[in-house]
């Protein structure tokens, strides 16, 4: 596997600085409220039903016997940060079906950008006519992401891999991020979401360490309003300097250079 994690956490804090710039500020406006809104009600649901959940869960793993009941002060831990995770991430898909034409549009100004071109504002004609695509695409992730998360929840109530559980959803959720955030510059690009998934197995390590960095943010409170917008520019300044040369050229599926042409809006897309 190839990559760098330092790398790869390094592009997400630079789309982090790269928000309040002229020109990119306007199109992360949207995605920030959905993200304002949506993880306020997250916070909201976790102080709601949070000890609820946790009894209800180390109830249901340990067997009712007063001489095992230390063992839920050493579980209790690791059931918390197993509800934490699901909870944001949860809420994560929501706001990403809601925000995915939104994020497309940030990710292609800040494309433009980076490539020097003038960056415009199509209005929300833009934004009506990428819906179909960004939804399509939105289900095309859960498709893939559902049935791994059905497969961790029953990890997580098996004794002993459970313990471990917590360490799994992180992994997880920092391979899903990477997906998440990184889908949207390539779908700009016509790139699949088979070739997408491939592409960013060829540099693993920096997937992972980038969304890594998106998955610890997501847990801090007021700096996860920001991990929406900063994500998808971080997402395409890794699309723009690893895989995207300036002749049009993306490496993909670790064999080969697939060459792609350009389309008037001066996307790349598959000869």
């Amino acid at each position: 596997m190839k990559g760098n994690p330092v790398k790869g956490a390094g592009y997400f804090l630079r789309g982090l600085s790269m928000l309040p710039e002229k020109g990119i500020r306007h199109f992360v406006l949207v995605p920030l409220l959905i993200n304002v809104v949506l993880f306020g009600g997250a916070i909201w649901f976790l102080i709601d039903q949070m000890g609820y959940w946790i009894d209800y869960l180390l109830s249901s793993i340990l067997p009712d016997w007063d001489w095992l009941q230390f063992l839920r002060y050493l579980l209790w831990p690791l059931v918390a940060g197993s509800i934490l995770i699901v909870v944001y991430y949860s809420f994560s898909i929501v706001a990403n079906i809601i925000a995915a034409p939104f994020n497309g549009i940030l990710s292609e100004k800040v494309e433009q950008r980076l490539r020097g071109e003038l960056v415009t504002d199509e209005g929300w004609q833009a934004v009506i006519a990428l819906i179909p695509r960004a939804v399509a695409r939105e289900i095309s992730k859960l498709i893939y992401y559902l049935p791994r998360l059905l497969l961790l929840l029953i990890l997580t109530f098996i004794p002993v891999i459970g313990w471990v559980a917590p360490l799994l959803w992180f992994l997880f959720g920092c391979w899903m991020m990477a997906i998440q955030y990184c889908d949207y510059p390539m779908d700009n690009n016509k790139v699949s979401f088979k070739d997408m998934k491939e592409a960013l197995k060829q540099r693993r390590f920096t997937s992972l360490g980038f969304g890594g960095l998106v998955s610890v943010g997501m847990m801090i409170p007021l700096v996860n309003l920001l991990i929406m917008p900063a994500a998808v520019v971080g997402a395409t300044i890794f699309w723009v300097e690893e895989y995207a040369s300036d002749q049009g050229e993306i490496d993909l599926r670790g064999f080969a250079a697939k060459s792609v042409g350009t389309d008037p809006a001066g996307r790349l897309g598959s000869d």
